[in-house]
């Protein structure tokens, strides 16, 4: 029996459904949420009666030493800022691609991580390269064949949000410096759910959302910074990234000489306290072992679902499939009418792509998985 490797009883919806779709919405544990109830009752909604000006920056020091723990980086690279999109939409204005060179992505990724570069190109005469992701190809190796002299940036994200469908970003990271590219690397579908390696990778800037599979609330993002970057002016600076944010001196721009720098304003300090509970206790678990939690569930569904017609976009145990997101398909098509069905039966997954995506977290057990196999056998035996 494969057991849940967290408290089930920490997630009041899991009393009301079987939940498969932390890749979307994640689920928020109750130490988080009652974190979050503490800040707003007892602070946040006190104004400053109970938060000075020196508690409202020490709310972004409770979270950099956990963050940075579970992204493997030094504290003083990660920026905290309001959300992964806010950050995006800064890289190409931080980047800045010349004139006539490239900039590859892949065509079915995140639209936060390319939709900014389109508009970038549009207007700074760079040209988008987008490679197709491929049942029959490795990704990673589709990208590696695709960077020549004339590519300046590399924008991707390290599992793929519709597939699942996990980049070797040490192998792309020395194609990329063999021609003198940038690389950025979305890791929102990976932190929380597998080891993240940002120190090894080395990449220029790895984003990621704060909530999903780090289990915590909109209103906050992370961002870890090459060194090359703690000392350039953000393309969007805020009072927050001063040294002291409380020096109100308007004539100038003080800078922080840390990733600090990156953090633009006042935000979600209810999401951010929350994420710092959530992060710490993902941290408690181990990653390596939320991995192979994630991994069992994994194996056992693809062993179930043997012979019924749907088969995942990668294969269970392939060196490219990552364990917590399985994209199903099945030849008869019906996708959208069998997550109709599964909702029927209190399982909530999501569809993506034509496909359904399963998401496999540390709370669920091998109970969901046969629930959810029961289910699809029987939409694809109608």
């Amino acid at each position: 029996m494969i057991s849940s490797l967290s408290d089930r009883s920490q997630y009041s919806s899991l009393t009301d459904c079987i939940y498969l779709n932390q890749a979307s919405l994640g689920l928020i544990g109750q130490p988080a949420v009652t974190a979050m109830h503490a800040f707003l009752d007892d602070v946040g909604r006190h104004g400053n009666m109970k938060m000075s000006d020196s508690d409202e920056v020490a709310f972004f020091s409770l979270l950099r030493e956990p963050a940075a723990a579970i992204l493997n980086c030094q504290p003083e690279r990660l920026a905290i800022v309001s959300s992964a999109g806010e950050m995006l939409s800064q890289l190409p204005y931080l980047f800045r691609p010349s004139a006539g060179s490239r900039v590859l992505s892949v065509s079915s990724d995140f639209p936060a991580v390319t939709r900014p570069w389109i508009a970038y190109a549009a207007e700074h005469g760079c040209e988008l390269q987008f490679v197709d992701e491929r049942i029959t190809h490795d990704l990673t190796e589709t990208l590696i064949q695709s960077i020549d002299e004339r590519t300046s940036v590399v924008a991707v994200s390290y599992v793929q949000f519709a597939t699942g469908t996990r980049v070797d970003i040490h192998r792309l990271r020395e194609a990329t410096r063999h021609v003198g590219a940038m690389l950025m690397v979305d890791v929102t579908q990976a932190a929380g759910a597998i080891p993240v390696d940002a120190k090894s990778w080395d990449a220029d800037v790895a984003v990621c959302s704060g909530y999903k599979w780090l289990g915590g609330h909109g209103g906050v993002g992370l961002a870890v910074m090459s060194p090359r970057f703690l000392d350039q002016y953000p393309p969007a600076p805020g009072w927050m990234g001063a040294p002291d944010p409380f020096d109100f001196e308007a004539t100038r721009l003080p800078l922080a000489d840390d990733a600090r720098r990156y953090t633009q304003s006042t935000m979600s300090y209810v999401s951010l306290t929350g994420l710092t509970v959530a992060i710490s206790e993902l941290l408690a678990m181990g990653l390596d072992a939320v991995e192979t939690h994630a991994g069992s569930l994994a194996s056992l569904l693809a062993e179930e679902l043997d012979g019924s017609g749907w088969r995942p976009f990668r294969a269970i145990g392939d060196k490219a499939a990552s364990p917590h997101i399985i994209s199903l398909s099945h030849q008869g098509g019906g996708v959208e009418t069998t997550v109709a069905a599964l909702r029927d039966e209190n399982i909530v997954c999501g569809s993506r792509n034509r496909r359904i995506r399963i998401s496999l977290a540390h709370f669920n057990d091998e109970s969901d998985v046969h629930s959810l196999v029961r289910v699809l056998r029987q939409v694809s035996s109608r």
